[in-house]
């Protein structure tokens, strides 16, 4: 059974499950600070290990970003993304201003995008939004 842990995400657990699905190397100073700057993070776990995580990172009152989520190749396709982005999700909505829109954004993987459509996010570029951009410093 899934539990999930809210604000508890560890650097090395952070750092294990990013490598868990071959994401770009950071250093250890880089976790740290990035999970010191999220304002919410969820961690998933199986009898105690760690097979998933997500984190919030915005400024809480007019956008918010689904940042690093990540489940482990061996946990895909079996609802634990899921479940994490669900409470991402409503963390973002309990914490929003009353009466106020926020927006939510994200950066999906290459072939992720079905599965946050579920989620009602919607994929860019459309006819009223321009595609998203990155740049690498």
């Amino acid at each position: 059974m899934i539990e999930l842990k809210e604000n508890q995400l560890d650097v090395d657990t952070y750092l294990e499950l990013r490598k868990s699905v071959n994401w770009k190397k950071i250093t250890k100073l880089q976790a740290e600070k990035a999970l010191s700057a999220s304002l919410f993070t969820v961690c998933a776990y199986e009898d105690g290990k760690p097979v998933g995580m997500g984190r919030i990172v915005g400024d809480g009152v007019i956008i918010d970003y689904v940042q690093d989520l990540v489940v482990r190749p061996d946990f895909q396709l079996g609802g634990v993304g899921g479940k994490i982005l669900e409470r991402l999700i409503s963390f973002v909505k309990d914490t929003k201003i009353d009466g106020t829109e926020i927006m939510l954004c994200l950066m999906c993987a290459k072939g992720r995008e079905e599965f946050y459509k579920k989620f009602d996010f919607i994929a860019r570029p459309t006819e009223e939004l321009g595609p998203g951009m990155i740049q690498y410093l």
